[in-house]
């Protein structure tokens, strides 16, 4: 377990009360942030709001004592939404519990084997794509409460949602709508003006108020939830192979969008603190807060940037403002909860249209489109398409396959395998200087690139010169092989032996002589045809045929 130190830990050693006041006043202000954004994300969730207030004390509290980032603030985030309100539809609570803990299991395992750095693996245009188009079904999924429409069914999916919305648009209410209008119209003017008081929380208010005051006939969070200000709970959920079955994908899918969102969130805090977080440990958080917010009502949660960004502009610098957070939240709860009773619906759908949009991240989806070759730009919108129109699973799994495909076309594309110049066959009065004598009766073949399964085929392919002693391989442009291209150099070994031709290798690298080795090759081929330099093989080759 070495190098798995919590943050709050290292951060204690020298640890000021000056510090601890500005730590103190940020997760106050945080908390205040994170109030209706963990509500509204509830609800967008498809559970109760105060489980957002569960998650994000839960979560909040448990990730910041053991993360691996100074200033992360965690708990649930728009990432989910779509995720969770599909299990819960599909799985129901227990379901959604059960997916969560497996999550947090699954990132503790990432953690404990250092798979920290290996989300970098991911290609940017697929967490580009994916995070548009949950943010386009986080939209979509407003629209109802925003236009205050009355459905005539209880559509899940993000397409059925839309139909729904054009079939029932006749139905929309007009108070609501204008409701939304003002939500909408504050959180878009409030922070040009007023930068220390987060706007949702004065949306909901200015909201809540006219509502009431005005007697409208709008919905609000009281007309469609039981309000509870309890303190969360421990309780497991009811486990059964079917359920674990049903709901591993899930689980998959929530560990890697966690681990991608609280690691770019951790990125994102290190360039602006000039720090340097420990991934390792933070998966590990990850996996406990989430295991943990699952054990006491929550849903999944994970790193929010928007969060961490505030808390690091209003002065927090160690974990101790992530654990203020979670404590000025549970006193919220307890205090003022029955209240969230008041908060119209469509000022719920304006914060979360808001969210949306600061997610979707348009103008780096727009630039990509235009700066990125046509399959990096394919990728993006097939990942995009794919989360809107199907779910983040198939997204992300046909996305992937589909940027690796795309990859090893273009490895194959530069690597290669071509014969030497010979100064025999140069024309003559141009400038042959840089061209090594080779003896008579042998053929040099360099290969460049990675040899793997995208370019056996090419190595199958070499033509054999009549008359020729010796087949010299400069590899020293080969950073890496696999078994594929190795068994393509076993058939090339069997041909060279019917032709009575010896195979020499030039400069082979470590990693393809590693290979070679494991397998039995550099014996075979014999250890005397294995030479340092191409020098040292043309002098083999010469000796071969003299």
């Amino acid at each position: 377990m070495k190098g798995l130190t919590p943050q709050l830990f290292l951060s204690m050693k020298g640890y000021s009360g000056e510090q601890f006041a500005k730590d103190l006043v940020s997760g106050i202000i945080v908390a205040i942030i994170a109030l209706p954004l963990s509500i509204a994300l509830a609800l967008a969730s498809g559970v109760t709001p105060e489980q957002g207030l569960y998650t994000a004390i839960v979560a909040g509290f448990v990730i910041s004592f053991l993360g691996g980032s100074k200033v992360q603030i965690a708990g649930p985030t728009a990432a989910f939404a779509s995720i969770v309100a599909g299990i819960v539809a599909k799985n129901g609570m227990d379901g959604l519990a059960v997916a969560t803990v497996l999550a947090g299991i699954i990132l503790v395992l990432m953690g404990i084997l250092r798979m920290g750095s290996m989300i970098k693996f991911i290609p940017y245009t697929i967490t580009a794509g994916f995070t548009a188009g949950i943010a386009v079904t986080i939209a979509i999924g407003q629209i109802k409460d925003f236009l205050g429409l009355t459905f005539s069914g209880s559509p899940v999916e993000t397409m059925e949602k839309l139909k729904e919305v054009i079939s029932c648009i006749a139905t929309w209410n007009v108070q609501a709508f204008l409701v939304g209008i003002l939500s909408l119209a504050i959180l878009i003017v409030w922070p040009k003006f007023f930068k220390k008081i987060p706007p949702s929380l004065i949306a909901v208010i200015a909201a809540a108020a006219l509502v009431k005051g005005a007697g409208m006939k709008v919905n609000t969070i009281g007309d469609l939830y039981t309000i509870t200000s309890s303190l969360p709970s421990f309780a497991l959920p009811e486990i059964s192979y079917d359920v674990v079955k049903n709901v591993l994908p899930d689980a998959f899918t929530i560990a890697i969008l966690a681990a991608i969102e609280s690691l770019l969130s951790c990125v994102v805090a290190d360039g602006m603190i000039g720090a340097e977080h420990n991934s390792n440990m933070e998966l590990v958080a990850q996996g406990v807060g989430n295991t943990c917010s699952a054990l006491f009502g929550g849903i999944p949660a994970t790193g929010a940037i928007a969060r961490t960004a505030a808390n690091v502009r209003n002065g927090g610098r160690t974990p101790v403002a992530g654990i203020v957070h979670a404590v000025v939240l549970t006193m919220i709860l307890v205090l003022l909860m029955p209240y969230a009773a008041l908060i119209p619906m469509p000022a719920i759908a304006a914060i979360l249209f808001m969210v949306a949009y600061n997610m979707s991240g348009l103008s780096t989806f727009l630039g990509i489109i235009r700066t990125s070759p046509k399959s990096d730009t394919f990728v993006l919108l097939l990942t995009f398409v794919l989360t809107v129109v199907f779910d983040l699973v198939v997204a992300i799994g046909v996305g992937l396959i589909l940027a690796s495909l795309l990859f090893m076309k273009r490895m194959s594309d530069v690597s290669d395998v071509r014969e030497w110049e010979y100064l025999d066959d140069y024309e003559e009065g141009k400038d042959n200087r840089d061209l090594k004598h080779v003896p008579d009766h042998v053929m040099v073949f360099e290969i460049t690139g990675p040899m793997f399964f995208g370019i056996a085929d090419k190595i199958g392919k070499l033509k054999f010169d009549s008359g020729k002693r010796a087949m010299i391989l400069r590899m020293r442009s080969v950073p890496a092989m696999d078994i594929t291209a190795l068994n393509s150099l076993k058939k090339l070994r069997n041909e060279c032996m019917k032709e009575n031709v010896v195979l020499i290798f030039s400069h082979v690298n470590a990693q393809p002589m590693s290979v070679m080795k494991k397998a039995g090759f550099c014996h075979e081929a014999g250890e005397e045809n294995f030479c340092s330099c191409i020098d040292e093989a043309l002098a083999r080759a010469a000796e071969i045929t003299a």
